[in-house]
């Protein structure tokens, strides 16, 4: 069992390494008055290099292809098999579910041991090793009885459906759990570490609290200890200054993005940079201080409430709960290069998770089974979706 470091160090590292912030078609709802707001930060030292990337066109589209399986309950985390099929975490019954992508069959892997599904809580994000090919294995994000904690298990398609999670084994545990604000998101970065986004569980101070996991985007090694090159030394805090983390995405240049909730005015979705502080609870939004790292955009939260986040075609693309839409950010570097595009709204309810599923494809995830909000919807699907 390894068990996160306590000791966490002020000062930057000299090494710390630097990842720079690394169904319908046709038009979506371009928004117009103040409602949503891009930022466009004056170029730093790569900002002839930006200038130069290649730009996605200021307009793109959406077609939801199929359905690719549906009567989903309380789906949470999706992870892409390698050779094909999807995995599927259930929040509330703490289970993980193969989908065959062609089909829409269901095959029981089994429960996740531990998860104490209440409020916001329980079987959140999941993520395949990066060896998962030969080792494997199955990380997952959850809820227990004390904390929120990550753990790996070994699957295997050898046994009987219901039996193919092994014992699992505790990578990464102390992040602070609350009926709200649990993050959840997990995923392996292009260096092969492991990235979790946290939330501050309710209790705002802990994201301003750098010895403090919660409010947090954590990088850690496979086996949970802190990366090498983080900004804080001997810990495995990453970024701090966050509300509530639910979506991480790599762009085409391994540069990280982050969706985060708001409170009552700003969602935001971050370009992240190693060991900055993104402002909350002091900011909501942009904010003209210039010791916190203003977001790419935001939106006012009933247009939004973002989960996950997938890069494709140029693009981030958000997926919205309580806004029941799908986000499109074209990008410029880290800026966003046209104003957002909004796809979907309130065709499938609220909307939870969005992966690559390769080239110009997306799986995304619903999510109105969970108790949350007033969903216009009361089932939850997987869809495949076409995007440019």
């Amino acid at each position: 069992m390894i068990v996160q470091r306590r000791a966490v160090t002020t000062a930057l590292a000299a090494s710390a390494l630097l990842l720079a912030a690394g169904c319908s078609s046709g038009g979506g709802d371009t928004p117009v008055g103040g409602s949503v707001s891009s930022s466009s930060t004056a170029p730093g030292p790569s900002g002839s290099r930006e200038a130069a990337e290649h730009t996605p066109p200021a307009t793109g589209s959406v077609r939801v292809v199929r359905t690719v399986a549906a009567d989903l309950k309380t789906p949470w985390g999706l992870a892409p098999l390698p050779g094909g099929g999807l995995l599927l975490a259930d929040r509330d019954d703490g289970t993980i579910t193969r989908i065959d992508d062609r089909t829409g069959k269901k095959t029981l892997l089994g429960s996740v041991p531990g998860v104490s599904a209440a409020g916001e809580g329980g079987l959140l994000g999941i993520a395949l090793s990066p060896d998962h090919a030969s080792d494997h294995l199955v990380y997952a994000y959850l809820t227990t009885d004390s904390d929120n904690r990550i753990m790996r298990m070994l699957y295997d398609t050898k046994k009987p459906s219901g039996e193919q999670l092994g014992a699992p084994d505790t990578v990464f545990k102390g992040i602070p759990k609350g009926t709200i604000h649990n993050g959840g998101r997990i995923a392996f970065g292009p260096d092969g570490m492991l990235y979790a986004g946290t939330g501050e569980s309710g209790d705002r101070g802990l994201s301003q609290d750098r010895a403090s996991l919660g409010g947090k985007i954590l990088r850690m090694t496979p086996e949970g200890e802190p990366a090498p090159g983080n900004p804080f030394g001997d810990s495995v805090v990453y970024s701090y200054g966050h509300r509530n983390v639910q979506g991480l995405a790599w762009d085409d240049k391994q540069r990280l993005f982050a969706s985060e909730f708001g409170q009552d005015t700003w969602d935001e979705l971050n370009a992240i940079k190693p060991g900055d502080d993104y402002g909350w609870p002091i900011a909501e939004g942009k904010s003209t201080d210039p010791e916190f790292h203003s977001p790419i955009v935001q939106w006012h939260t009933d247009e939004a409430s973002p989960s996950g986040i997938a890069y494709a075609e140029g693009s981030v693309w958000m997926a919205g709960l309580r806004g029941e839409r799908l986000w499109r950010i074209p990008l410029k570097g880290t800026e966003s290069s046209a104003p957002p595009q909004a796809f979907l709204k309130g065709t499938y309810g609220r909307l939870r998770t969005v992966v690559p599923a390769g080239g110009n494809k997306l799986w995304l995830t619903t999510s109105n089974t969970d108790g949350r909000g007033t969903p216009s919807r009361t089932d939850d699907r997987i869809l495949e979706v076409e995007v440019s």
